[in-house]
């Protein structure tokens, strides 16, 4: 008797090899923490060796981010034409070789060319992990996994950043990258030797050789055989696949990519937004400067924690319903939050509620985004979904800082981002619900599970 694979994955409990890919994305996402927060950590004593003015580092703080963005653009179609495991084996080797180069730069250009060679990778990293967890985890705890790959960057960043810091101390800034892209060649590893390909794809596109990787796949499942997912194409092989990007606007599809973006582009901003400049803010509107570090410190505390409790409200209630109420949610801390500075304890109060919000966000999107699609597109529309958001990441600090030059007020600041990150509930609410949502309400109303 054969099992469909598929269905297997969907409705039995998470076995040690399922939470193992969750792992190791999760890792893979750190990768995305460490390399903001390297890069940050470096700037002045970067800005100091190349003598850079204050445009110029800027520039070179963001090239990381387009590098990010386009590697989500550009490597998610690819990843679903070819395979997610050849595409993220080549995104992590390519993050690898921008680190280690950047290592090398004996100028900016040359640093900001391998700062975008390093975004690239990461940028491909993400657009492959989150389809990949979503693809191996059950329904029930597809959220769970998904926040916690989200997680690793919070993760990476604390302790990346903390390494960094050291490294720096030690042996320069070149010791930061070098040692980045090191850790990166041991995940590399990892990834070839862990790393399964899409069941999805392997089931859609019918590459060669797929029945024996299907067989393998059965068996790191422990079943004892296998069958296609019923409704696979027999002649999906042979027949010329369509463009994965042009496929994000059809008459499906076209309805959800444009929420999507709208949601990942107003989260992003406001999510970077309130990481790059709470600090800064909290000072101007009347906190120390050690003060408004331990603020900024606050919201990467409560991120973590808000990834993983995101998974937890979504193992219970249909995603969707539990991101529209972490983005009003954060919305209304995001607003309130500049006000508390008059009450220490409130303040940090708030900013981890604000940091745990924000973050459940993103790892909201992470959720819904590949069920929203079908396999032959979700690489490229998670990927797409990323980019888009990644261009809202560029734009929130350059935005902050002009609005401040224009004269607006921290409180301004605080309550008009809140009002950005209230437009992705709007987006978010008007989404369809996936059908594995809709299943589920119609068997049990009460409960509508991922």
């Amino acid at each position: 008797m054969t099992t469909d694979i598929r269905a297997h994955i969907e409705t039995s409990p998470m076995r040690a090899g399922q939470w193992t890919i969750v792992g190791l994305c999760t890792l893979l996402n750190a990768l995305d923490g460490f390399d903001v927060l390297a890069m940050a950590f470096t700037s002045a004593r970067v800005s100091k060796d190349f003598g850079l003015s204050g445009s110029e580092l800027g520039v070179l703080l963001s090239a990381g981010l387009v590098g990010m963005a386009l590697g989500s653009l550009l490597i998610g179609p690819i990843a679903d034409k070819i395979g997610r495991r050849p595409m993220l084996l080549a995104s992590v080797g390519m993050s690898a070789v921008g680190m280690l180069l950047s290592a090398t730069a004996a100028g900016a250009v040359p640093l900001g060319i391998w700062r975008v060679v390093t975004g690239l990778g990461v940028g491909g990293i993400l657009a492959c992990t989150n389809v990949l967890v979503s693809e191996f985890a059950s329904k029930r705890s597809r959220g769970l996994a998904i926040s916690i790959v989200t997680a690793g960057y919070g993760v990476g960043a604390t302790i990346g950043g903390a390494a960094a810091v050291w490294l720096q101390a030690e042996f320069g800034w070149h010791a930061v990258f070098l040692g980045g892209g090191l850790v990166t060649i041991v995940l590399l590893a990892l990834v070839v030797g862990l790393a399964p390909e899409s069941v999805d794809f392997l089931a859609t596109r019918r590459p060669r050789g797929y029945e024996q990787k299907l067989d393998r796949l059965a068996r790191r499942l422990r079943l004892t055989s296998v069958a296609l997912p019923e409704g696979s194409p027999a002649a999906s092989a042979t027949q010329p696949a369509r463009n994965p990007l042009s496929r994000l606007f059809d008459a499906s599809n076209r309805r959800s990519t444009l929420l999507i973006w709208v949601s990942f582009f107003a989260v992003m901003f406001g999510f970077y937004f309130v990481n790059s400049w709470t600090p800064k803010l909290l000072v101007t509107a009347g906190m120390t400067e050690s003060q408004g570090v331990v603020g900024g410190l606050m919201l990467t505390l409560g991120g973590t924690v808000g990834s993983i409790a995101f998974g937890v409200f979504a193992a219970r209630l249909a995603s969707r319903v539990v991101m529209i109420w972490f983005t009003v949610l954060a919305a209304l801390a995001t607003a309130v939050f500049i006000s508390a500075v008059g009450i220490l304890a409130l303040a940090f109060a708030v900013g981890v509620l604000l940091g745990g919000l924000i973050n459940g966000c993103v790892a909201g999107l992470y959720v819904i985004t590949p069920s929203a699609y079908p396999a032959a597109i979700r690489s490229t529309g998670v990927g797409w979904g990323i980019g888009v958001g990644r261009v809202g990441a560029i734009l929130s600090p350059t935005v902050a800082g002009a609005l401040l030059d224009a004269r607006w007020t921290p409180s301004g600041l605080y309550l008009a981002v809140g009002a950005v990150v209230l437009v992705a509930a709007a987006a978010v609410f008007l989404l369809r619900p996936s059908a594995a949502e809709t299943a589920t309400a119609d068997r049990d109303p009460s409960l509508a599970e991922t």
